[in-house]
């Protein structure tokens, strides 16, 4: 079981340039990526978001690739020849405004930084290794973050479904002699009503009847205790189990409101709400995983 929070940096040098690759996610009900990148390599795109969908399922994932020239390298030189081009267009430029125009070091240093962070992007072919390699390199750490904190998650619903399942038997022991209940109160009203029926009269046993079909929870709560079991075996997953998870509460959910509504005893009635607001928490948290 994954979580869709996470968050991976990774980069590479080619040439003299630094590549620097960043990979967030969030929350989302289906995989939405953004890829924000140079103009120049663009090209690129397709082949980030191919591996990113055969690791990623679901989730808002935003993913920064930067370039910068490599200024930490020690065999970096400036570009004497753009330097020097820089120079005579700025002289050009001071005699035609009348500006006196003096070249220093300082004026030297400024236009040498100013070429190298002006320098252009190598070609995408060129870059496509490095940059697709420190992707992954990201996009593991990322992936790592997710698996970690998913861990965390799966702990927490298990404790949650665990929860669950006590409600569901504390339901089927209150569940049990329901009819018979029923019956013995039912007589009890004709008596006090002064209203002596025979027990084999049909008038009664088709009431009773009819209250035992209207009151059966017997197959909502054999589907539960499915559904309950189902549940502990997706926290056991590793791969994105969120959208069935979902869907497997929602049918909970389902089951625990045709109980609700079937069952007119109070003792039941308490059972569902307690499972009605646990069963809520289990959906906030099941929204997080992947």
């Amino acid at each position: 079981m994954r979580s869709m929070t996470g968050f991976g940096r990774a980069s590479a040098i080619h040439e003299n340039f630094q590549i620097s690759v960043e990979v967030r996610s969030v929350n989302r009900k289906n995989l939405d990526a953004i890829v924000t990148m140079p103009r120049e390599w663009q090209a690129l795109e397709g082949g980030i978001l191919s591996a990113l969908k055969e690791r990623v399922e679901r989730g808002r994932v935003v993913i920064l690739v930067q370039a910068q020239p490599a200024s930490d390298r020690d065999d970096e030189a400036f570009e004497a020849a753009s330097i020097a081009n820089l120079v005579e267009e700025f002289r050009a430029l001071s005699e035609s405004l009348k500006v006196p125009f003096t070249v220093s070091p300082d004026l030297l240093l400024q236009l040498a930084l100013y070429a190298k962070k002006n320098q252009s992007l190598p070609e995408p072919e060129e870059v496509e290794g490095a940059l697709l390699d420190a992707f992954q390199r990201a996009l593991a750490f990322m992936m790592g973050m997710r698996e970690s904190e998913g861990l965390k998650l799966a702990a927490d619903l298990k404790v949650r479904a665990e929860d669950l399942g006590e409600l569901i038997t504390a339901i089927e022991g209150y569940a049990d002699g329901t009819v018979a209940r029923y019956r013995e109160l039912l007589l009890q009203r004709l008596r006090q009503g002064a209203l002596h029926l025979d027990l084999n009269d049909e008038r009664v046993l088709k009431e009773i009847a009819l209250f035992a079909d209207r009151s059966d929870i017997a197959e909502e709560i054999t589907r539960l205790k499915s559904h309950l079991d189902q549940l502990f075996q997706f926290l056991e997953f590793e791969g994105p189990v969120g959208r069935r998870t979902d869907f497997l509460l929602q049918e909970m959910n389902r089951e625990i409101n045709t109980i609700g509504s079937k069952s007119n005893d109070i003792r039941i009635s308490r059972q569902v709400i307690a499972f009605k607001n646990e069963l809520e928490r289990l959906r906030e948290q099941v929204a997080n995983i992947e």
